[in-house]
């Protein structure tokens, strides 16, 4: 079974940085894309950066690309999101999602609808 936890939420203040962790577990594919979203109550899940483990390629929501960076440690079939800079509009639940056995991220950064497994959701709070 397929499992996917998110961790490394927290509260920070304004211009602090975070490294959120997403674990997978219970598959044995090389080849995934692995998703970061974000939502707050009311409105739809946001996408924030995919990478694709096979080569790394990674894809960004432009208004997040210069605060967010996205990788991968495929040994430990893990990624992260460090996230600098933060501001009060970052508050939200983050998401780690991932697509198993594709060649790519093929629609880049993607929608939730192309991610087949999520996790709970780690919450990340900034007060300004």
């Amino acid at each position: 079974q397929v499992h996917v936890a998110e961790s490394g939420g927290g509260s920070v203040q304004a211009g602090g940085s975070l490294r959120l962790t997403c674990a997978t577990s219970g598959h044995s594919y090389d080849l995934n894309c692995l998703g970061w979203f974000r939502q707050v109550p009311g409105k739809e899940r946001e996408g924030i950066a995919s990478i694709h483990t096979g080569g790394g390629k990674t894809y960004y929501a432009t208004s997040m690309q210069s605060r967010f960076a996205i990788s991968t440690d495929n040994t430990k079939k893990a990624a992260y999101l460090q996230m600098n800079n933060l501001k009060a509009e970052d508050t939200a639940m983050y998401y780690c999602a991932i697509s198993l056995g594709v060649k790519d991220c093929l629609a880049g950064l993607g929608t939730p609808a192309d991610y087949g497994y999520w996790g709970q959701g780690t919450q990340v709070t900034v007060s300004s």
